[in-house]
């Protein structure tokens, strides 16, 4: 399969005006296959006659093309390409009618069987390449057009699409036409789906899900109604250009590779969503927030739509932030930024510190393939970051005059960075431009470390030390120790600085702790001087602001990451405040780092076991600190953790045979697949309770924790026969490859997964070749031998890299593992000269 290249899709952007496609979809031929016709109407642009083109089609059968009546020759088709030669300046008309096969990865059109009910459901993910796998047609974004669809299904099926959709004769579903809009962005979704329905402000909203998630989605309906119409009506008080579509559909669909698609009146999420279990009340927050940044891309994104894929921010960065900050405006929700600190913004700085890192806005991204490895914590969380600091910088009137001239200018059309920051300009005297060059056009993580000295007239000035190249505009905090002498700090003051400054600012005398970005406004490695890391492993649980601790905590993060604070002192700082914690997202965040970090990476195999005993120490803490029942959201995450950490499994064991924890909480689906999983790895189940288990709960989650189970069993045959079910045999989705990667590689397995990291690398790269982009981002995430920290593995994933030529996804998963893996060993070899 050719990608298009940004030169190809210049020089056709140049050539046509695409008008409309009329596109029927026939469902009902078979498990294997679907009928797509598509007719496309198009002009070819003055002075252009004669030109040469191509449509973008991949079938399992091309049965006809014909170009204003004429027959095209079906066999020129090549690499998804059908060519269109000679063609005259003017109006046309190309038929295409195509068999389509269905897909297993999560791309195109895929399919899912419901093991609860056999009931089948299936949708599109066209984005960035894959509309070519459903329909014929002119697949790059700034060739838009209107969409007209008709689907026949089995009957008792209902049918969604980005317009309202209305079945015409038993089976056969027509879709509004839409307004003008990208070929990525079209989506269409089929099946016996559970549905919700409502209306807002005259506007068409639905839920919909699996009949069999139906239970689960009722109990949420109106907390997920709520969430849309609070951020819908935010949004229409932000933004002067009205929602641009004619309804409000929100699918909860099987085996979905993103938490979302902005598909324009078709909103596609991840059907985990719909909680099966129990669940805290930060999970709840991350998908209303999730809700509310795909809400966002109906303007940014939909209606107005970037021109090519070098502007990934202009559509990411925008609902990132959007999504975040509405959610704190409108919602329940207003704590979400210490949530986004604490795991978003982390991505972020983590991706940019490795060699595979670009610029927010790249200059130029050369094909699809290059933009695709783009959708990353650079595009979403560093760029909504850089949004959150230039609101800071310019204040959000202006910020919001800007986005609003942005959507006037722009609507239903095509944007880049340039005309962004010329409709910025227009709201403001600040010199948006050089702001646009220092944020947008450079990478890297700036440093900032605060810096006390005497001053003339006794007590000290403050000033920030600034290693990088950005301009911040930055809180710094002041805390004291707290009169009462219980621990506590005190806020003194916080004082705003512009970094670099002109000159120092006084602070009077010494604070206990000096912290920079202290409201994290910025996008900043922080440090801190002595003393106030002295106070940090001292008091940290001290600081009164959740959002607070969240920037104090990720410094501690980016120091041991650096090599700068050992492992060992990082958990005992763990050990000592989180059990008085009390926010869910840094509870959840920081315990998540400590145990896949530094307990299992950046530790040596000799320390782990300590590691985990002190972890599990921690959560028995939380466990009994929690027994109340005041505070489930952290029981649960307690719970969780304890599981998952557990050396030993008599405790364990005995909830599961018991289906409760003492004092609660019961054990639920979820928390039932845990327990016998970790079981697994433990050596302490087998394959018939895990189909015992699997008799319980067959669902579509049942199937995957019992392949996760399987393949986490330390048994030489189950292990190889997991191996061939990700690398040989194709037959695994996308989810059930996922599950029995996460259950494959174990640090307790060591010695017997060894023989697995001299093979993965030719057989990532294999599997990658053969079933595409999705699954060689699985192969590159999940199924790579993180936990085998060892230069030689170091070694052969280098060498695969220079001599195994893996297809550009791939690839760049490798590359930041390895770069990952690189930096654990420094850490492990620095930890060790300084113990």
């Amino acid at each position: 399969m050719s990608v298009l290249t940004r030169d190809e899709a210049q020089a056709r952007a140049t050539l046509l005006d695409v008008h409309r496609y009329t596109v029927e979809l026939d469902l009902t031929t078979g498990d294997d296959t679907f009928d797509s016709r598509t007719v496309i109407r198009f002009a070819v642009t003055a002075g252009h006659t004669g030109a040469d083109t191509f449509v973008e089609v991949r079938p399992a059968e091309l049965r006809s093309a014909t170009l204003d009546g004429q027959p095209l020759d079906t066999a020129a088709l090549a690499d998804g390409r059908l060519p269109l030669t000679g063609l005259a300046e003017g109006e046309h008309e190309l038929r295409v009618d195509a068999a389509m096969r269905y897909s297993r990865t999560g791309e195109g059109m895929h399919r899912f069987t419901d093991p609860v009910d056999d009931e089948t459901y299936l949708y599109t993910q066209m984005s960035l390449e894959d509309a070519a796998a459903v329909f014929a047609n002119f697949n790059q974004p700034d060739l838009k057009a209107v969409f007209e669809f008709t689907v026949r299904a089995p009957e008792g099926w209902t049918v969604l699409a980005n317009g309202i959709t209305t079945e015409t004769a038993d089976g056969l579903w027509q879709a509004a036409p839409t307004p003008r809009i990208s070929t990525y962005l079209v989506a269409v979704a089929a099946g016996p789906w559970h549905s919700v329905r409502s209306e807002h402000r005259g506007l068409p909203f639905g839920l919909h899900c699996r009949r069999s998630l139906a239970p689960h989605l009722d109990t949420d309906a109106e907390e997920l109604l709520d969430i849309t119409r609070a951020c819908y009506d935010r949004y229409h008080e932000k933004f002067e250009e009205p929602y641009p579509f004619d309804s409000y559909d929100q699918a909860f669909v099987p085996e979905f590779n993103f938490g979302a698609m902005e598909n324009p009146g078709l909103v596609t999420f991840r059907d985990e969503f719909v909680y099966r279990s129990a669940v805290t009340d930060t999970e709840r927050q991350t998908r209303a927030m999730v809700i509310a940044h795909e809400m966002a891309h109906m303007w940014f994104g939909d209606l107005v739509t970037l021109q090519w894929w070098d502007d990934i921010w202009l559509n990411e960065s925008f609902a990132e932030y959007m999504g975040y900050q509405t959610l704190t405006e409108a919602t329940r929700f207003t704590d979400t930024w210490t949530d986004f600190g604490v795991s978003r913004k982390a991505w972020g700085y983590d991706a940019d510190q490795r060699p595979s890192t670009h610029p927010v806005a790249p200059e130029a991204v050369e094909d699809t393939a290059a933009a695709l490895v783009n959708f990353d914590g650079i595009s979403y969380a560093k760029g909504a970051s850089a949004l959150r600091q230039l609101v800071a910088w310019l204040g959000e009137k202006d910020f919001l005059a800007g986005i609003n001239t942005h959507f006037a200018r722009h609507r239903f059309g095509n944007a880049t960075l340039a005309d962004f920051i010329d409709s910025l300009a227009a709201a403001t005297e600040r010199d948006v431009h050089a702001w646009a060059d220092a944020w947008l056009r450079t990478t890297g993580v700036d440093t900032l470390t605060p810096r006390l000295t005497n001053g003339d007239a006794g007590g000290y000035t403050l000033s920030v030390r600034h290693d990088g190249s950005r301009p911040h505009r930055v809180t710094v905090g002041l805390y004291d120790h707290d009169v009462a002498g219980d621990g506590t700090l005190a806020l003194r003051e916080r004082v705003d600085l512009d970094v670099p400054q002109d000159a120092p600012h006084p602070v009077g005398k010494r604070p206990a702790l000096l912290l920079v970005n202290d409201g994290d406004l910025t996008y900043a490695k922080v440090r801190f001087d002595s003393e106030s890391f002295k106070t940090v492993r001292a008091a940290l649980s001290g600081l009164p602001d959740p959002l607070t601790r969240a920037v104090v905590w990720n410094a501690l993060r980016d120091a041991v990451r650096d090599g700068q604070l050992p492992p060992a002192d990082y958990l005992e700082t763990v050990r000592a405040h989180l059990p008085r914690e009390t926010d869910l997202a840094l509870v959840q965040g920081v315990l998540t780092f400590a145990s896949t970090f530094v307990a299992d990476r950046y530790l040596s195999p000799a320390q782990r076991p300590a590691a985990l005993a002190t972890l599990a120490s921690l959560c028995r803490d939380l466990i009994r600190r929690t027994e109340d029942g005041d505070h489930p959201g952290l029981r649960l995450i307690a719970v969780r953790h304890f599981i998952d950490v557990a050396a030993h499994p008599d405790t364990i064991a005995a909830w599961l045979a018991d289906g409760i924890v003492p004092g609660g909480p019961e054990l639920d689906p979820e928390l039932r697949w845990r327990v016998l999983a970790r079981l697994a790895v433990l050596g302490a189940t087998n394959e018939t309770e895990i189909d015992a288990e699997l008799a319980r709960d067959p669902s579509a989650s049942g199937q995957e924790g019992a392949a996760r189970c399987r393949a986490a069993l330390p048994d030489p045959e189950t292990k190889l026969r997991a191996w061939e079910q990700m690398f040989t045999s194709d037959a695994l989705s996308n989810y059930l490859f996922v599950a029995t990667a996460q259950g494959f590689w174990q640090p307790e397995q060591s010695d017997l997964t060894e023989e697995y990291v001299k093979r993965y690398w030719t057989d990532a790269v294999a599997v990658a070749t053969r079933r595409g982009p999705a699954m060689a981002d699985a192969a590159g995430r999940w199924a790579f031998p993180a936990g085998a920290v060892t230069p030689e593995t170091l070694r052969l994933g280098e060498e695969c890299l220079r001599d195994a030529a893996p297809i550009p996804s791939l690839r760049r998963k490798l590359a930041d593992q390895l770069d990952d893996l690189g930096r654990a060993l420094r850490v492990r070899e620095g930890a060790q000269k300084q113990a």
